[in-house]
Order: structure tokens, then sequence, then C-alpha cells
């Protein structure tokens, strides 16, 4: 069974979620909170496997939550929002958010997107992540970042750079000539590596040479 937290501070969603969760198979909704700050302490005092977490929120909004969470619990957060704000976005990837989907998904979608984080998979719509890549693609200098100091291999920097252009592992495949296989390992030993949860921040690094505490 995978244990819910709803977050939002709009009552309608959170007893929505709530109604339309219970009525699927292996997931139960153990509570509702309608700030960051009751989500935190929700999640530190109960066993929370995900939360669904809003993001502007009054008190401690949903990013600054997800930080929290993140490293004072085993618990995984997708943002669920009616804001695709870059700042957001962004923002929530860096403090460690596995997705981050719009409301108007139907509910299958979060449904998949529960059972992906679980399994330690991200889950970030494309029109989302087509978002950030223009976001980091017109902030980026000129020259790119020096990441030298990651020691990295040629072949995963040709994954990372591949990654931050927004290619799919297929795509990223047939470019280097390799398998999907070589390519889903290069990006497995990336993020061990580096320290990272998914290939958004992979792409977050390349661009602009640093995400939370690593810097190239």
């Amino acid at each position: 069974m995978i244990h819910i937290l709803v977050v939002d501070d709009n009552s309608f969603i959170t007893g929505g979620l709530e109604i339309i969760l219970g009525t699927m198979d292996g997931i139960e909704v153990v509570g509702t909170a309608a700030d960051g700050a009751e989500a935190v302490a929700f999640c530190q005092e109960h066993e929370v496997d995900v939360v669904l977490m809003d993001v502007r929120m009054p008190g401690m909004d949903g990013v600054q939550a997800t930080k929290v969470i993140t490293e004072t619990t085993q618990t995984k957060v997708i943002i669920l929002t009616t804001f695709d704000d870059d700042a957001f976005i962004l923002k929530a990837i860096e403090n460690g958010a596995k997705g981050y989907l719009l409301k108007n998904n139907d509910p299958q979608m979060i449904h998949h997107a529960i059972v992906s984080v679980m399994q330690n998979q991200s889950i970030i719509q494309d029109e989302i992540w087509d978002k950030v890549k223009r976001s980091l693609q017109d902030e980026v200098m000129p020259a790119a970042p020096d990441l030298s100091g990651l020691h990295l291999t040629a072949r995963e920097m040709d994954v990372m750079k591949a990654i931050a252009s927004g290619l799919s592992n297929k795509e990223i495949a047939k470019n280097l000539f390799i398998s999907e296989g070589t390519v889903a390992n290069n990006i497995s030993a990336l993020l061990g590596k580096l320290g990272l949860d998914h290939r958004t921040q992979l792409a977050i690094l390349y661009l602009t040479g640093k995400i939370g505490g690593v810097e190239g």
C-alpha cells in the first residue's frame, strides 16, 4: 500500500483528490495538509511514501516544504499545481521533487506518477520540461559552464549534453551510436556520481554549471 499525503490550501482540492485517490488500488490517503509547515510536520511524524504538493500556499510554500521533507525524511514529493512558473519549477526540482505535474491531468496520469516515483523514476510532463529547457537556454551565457571539476568521462559529458538538449534515451542512443541500455546505464552512473535524483537535474547542471550543492 502506498501512503499518500495531499497538501493544498484549497480544501475543495484536497477533498477531491482524497476521494479520487481513494478509489485506486494500492493507494491510501493517510492525511491532508493546508500548508508546507503542516506537511513537514506530518511527514516527520507519520509514515508517508508520497506527497502531492501544491506550490503557492500561505506560510511555508510547497517549494520550501519539499526541501525540508526530502532532507529529513524518506518521503518522495510530487508537485501537483496549476502554476507552471519557471522559478517554481526549477527550485522545486533543485529541492528534490521527484515529479512536477499540472492539476489538469487526468487521475490515471497522477496514479502513474505516484507508482513511477515509488520505483525511483522522475515524472515531469513534457510541456513543463520544454518550458524549463527554454528558460535555462535563455539564461545560459554564450560560454558554456566549465564542468571539468566534476571529472566526468567524455561519454558522460556527451550524454549530459544530449539530455540538456531535450533528447530522449532513444534519440541519444541513435545520435551517439550506442544502445538505449548503454544510455540508461550512463544516466544512472551520472546520477550516482553527482548525487542527483533525475535527468532534469543533469540538464540544469549542464546548462548552468550548478545545482544544489553540486558545482562544476
